[in-house]
């Protein structure tokens, strides 16, 4: 290793994918031990550079120097020998095996007489998760029962267990909780201050500023610019991101007033499910939007699946427009009468068919209105998908590509099509802006604010919490299952929702809008 030269140095680097030009001469360095935010819309180019530098893909031209060094990387197992780690968003965990055997695949211990020895195994990785202070997370677990976070600090641990000298951490926040994330940051400090060089993907400017001496924006393939972070503002970031300045990120709430309606929306009473819900209520009015804030396992994503039929409930009743209805699946959420939908937590496994077109996911819900004797009209099916897909700005080659070839955004939006498409008036949004970048975030935060005004109700949940104080109408806070406080005005904030979240003062259950009680 020569400390004299760059970490990493990528020089003229191009990459085509048939018409779409995804890396177009792009060049920058990074030093030894620096830790250097990587930034840019979706399909602004960061993927394709991360799989690049792993050993996925190959450059079309161009070159990679790693301490001084020109590499030829193009195998993952390459990229591991040079000492290149990556921690991606779309984990490579098998959900099937144990974490043990995540941790080291595919390089678990020899095999003796034909046997692994799964007992050297679970020691090696027992010591190395007390290492990273992970002993809370159960080595014998099969990792497809575990929640996103915890699958996210696997994906983490296991390439620093290769110590690595470059690692590539590919927006490793967009699942963690505010707990996780502060374990992240001391794990990025000791990394660092070892000599490790990281590169940390990420879209929240927040994290860049706590964690990253440095950072490089790409736009449309392009290498926009890189500075250091303490001499670059927000605003000019979001400038050099989306190509031109984006003004407020999130749009003008009007004055919040209770809906005039003669009963909510939707209406949950005392509503127990899964492990974590526990006696929680709410209402949801028509034009609002109720943001819920909470810490992860505080039972939000079990009264997001409640509501949507995915778990059953142990206790409690759920109210349409003041009468009550019974859910025991999805199908029960959306059909014609109901119009319930859920932007769900993980958009890849649960709220796409990757393999499908943008056409044909944003129609399931509706494919029996677009169908005849059995027949799908696809002139009909087009039409009424390229209009939703306009409104929420989607090229239109998302009618016939499928949705795997689309960037993490694009992907979203679809996502949320099929429910406009659908015409739900209740719409579930779990995290909606997870994984996206600034630029689509305002395009979700200006459509959620539109379908408000157009009477829908919107219940929001999100990680960020200066999303609820600038989105939301009102706020519920969540803690131990339940709602210990409704948040109305100028209470909205991300101290007061942090207050509760953490279950202080003592979190007595409070009475929104004329609820009987929590």
């Amino acid at each position: 290793m020569n400390d004299s030269q760059p970490a990493i140095e990528v020089e003229g680097l191009s990459k085509r994918f048939d018409a779409t030009v995804a890396l177009d001469d792009v060049s920058f360095s990074v030093a030894p031990g620096e830790v250097r935010a990587l930034i840019g819309e979706n399909g602004a180019g960061k993927s394709t550079l991360v799989k690049i530098l792993s050993g996925l893909i190959r450059q079309d031209s161009g070159s990679v120097n790693l301490f001084g060094e020109t590499v030829a990387i193009g195998r993952p197992a390459r990229a591991h020998r040079l000492g290149i780690q990556t921690a991606f968003q779309e984990m490579t965990l098998v959900d099937d095996l144990t974490v043990t055997q995540n941790m080291l695949l595919p390089y678990e211990p020899a095999p003796v007489l034909g046997q692994i020895d799964r007992r050297k195994s679970r020691r090696l990785v027992d010591r190395h998760f007390a290492e990273l202070s992970l002993e809370n997370v159960d080595p014998g677990a099969l990792v497809g029962e575990l929640d996103l976070s915890t699958r996210q600090k696997i994906e983490i641990a296991k390439a620093v267990s290769r110590q690595p000298r470059v690692l590539l951490l590919d927006e490793p926040t967009s699942t963690l909780s505010v707990s996780d994330v502060d374990w992240l940051g001391e794990l990025i400090e000791k990394l660092s201050a070892d000599g490790v060089t990281l590169v940390f993907i990420t879209h929240r400017m927040a994290e860049v500023r706590r964690f990253c001496g440095g950072l490089t924006v790409l736009r449309n393939g392009q290498h926009a610019g890189s500075f250091a972070v303490d001499d670059v503002s927000d605003a000019d970031v979001v400038r050099l991101v989306i190509g031109r300045s984006l003004g407020a990120i999130y749009p003008e709430k009007e004055n919040y007033r209770l809906s005039d309606a003669a009963a909510p929306a939707l209406a949950g009473k005392s509503l127990s499910a899964g492990g974590q819900l526990r006696d929680a209520s709410l209402q949801l009015w028509p034009g609002e939007v109720l943001g819920i804030g909470a810490l992860q396992g505080m039972g939000q994503l079990e009264l997001f699946e409640a509501l949507f039929g995915v778990t059953g409930l142990r206790e409690g009743s759920v109210e349409l427009d003041g009468k009550a209805v019974t859910l025991t699946s999805p199908a029960d959420a959306v059909r014609a009468g109901i119009g319930i939908s859920l932007v769900p937590e993980d958009r890849k496994s649960e709220g796409l068919f990757l393999s499908l077109s943008g056409a044909a996911n944003a129609s399931i819900p509706v494919i029996e209105r677009l169908a005849t004797f059995g027949w799908i009209a696809r002139e009909a099916e087009a039409a009424a998908v390229d209009e939703v897909l306009e409104r929420l700005n989607v090229h239109p080659r998302a009618l016939y590509k499928s949705v795997s070839s689309f960037s993490g955004g694009n992907q979203q939006k679809i996502a949320i099509a099929k429910w406009l498409l659908a015409g739900s008036k209740v719409l579930l949004m779990f995290d909606p802006t997870r994984g996206v970048d600034i630029g689509t975030k305002h395009e979700i935060y200006i459509l959620i604010r539109e379908l408000a005004k157009e009477g829908n109700a919107i219940l929001f949940y999100t990680t960020e919490i200066p999303e609820l104080v600038n989105v939301c109408d009102r706020v519920l806070v969540m803690y131990g299952g339940r709602v210990v406080k409704e948040l109305l005005g100028d209470e909205i904030s991300e101290e007061n929702i942090m207050t509760h979240a953490l279950g202080a003062p003592a979190a007595e259950p409070s009475t929104p809008h004329g609820e009987t009680g929590t």
